[in-house]
């Protein structure tokens, strides 16, 4: 979750779509609340506008509720995302092709025409090579000493 909240796409439709319903839940409370009024005072109120007025107020009751969750869930994912730690960056050093170059003219290939004398070690490790019989992770492998 190291992504950005800026760069989440459910991010801006969470907080689009919120201050959309939001929009549209107060526009419709406010135009039907005032028609109601307006309507009420004169005296000249049907039916229609009280009782299908009043529906409309619920409905932009709940519409405007709505947008209002959303906003207040978009502001707690930024807040926690603002509480969370990030990842320090990791610095990655330029490649000095020259360098490596002359890294792999440097190694000789390993030859055993001179063999270093044997202590009481490197025959332990000899005989454990040979019980194991190059079977996988032994010490052989790990040392590139051939297995019989």
């Amino acid at each position: 979750m190291n992504k950005s909240l800026t760069r989440s796409i459910g991010f801006w439709l969470l907080l689009v779509l919120s201050l959309a319903s939001a929009g549209v839940g107060g526009w419709l409370i406010a135009g039907q609340v005032g028609t109601m009024t307006s309507t009420l005072l004169d005296g000249t109120a049907t039916g229609i506008e009280v009782y299908v007025g009043q529906s409309l107020v619920v409905v932009g009751a709940a519409l405007l509720g709505a947008g209002v969750i959303g906003l207040l869930i978009a502001i707690a994912l930024t807040a926690v995302q603002a509480l969370m730690p990030t990842a320090a960056p990791v610095v990655v050093e330029p490649i000095d092709w020259t360098s490596e170059a002359d890294a792999v003219d440097a190694i000789e290939p390993a030859t055993d025409e001179h063999p270093t004398p044997a202590s009481s070690e490197d025959e332990a490790a000899v005989e454990n090579d040979e019980r194991q019989n190059g079977s996988s992770g032994s010490t052989a492998t790990a040392t590139k000493i051939s297995v019989k």
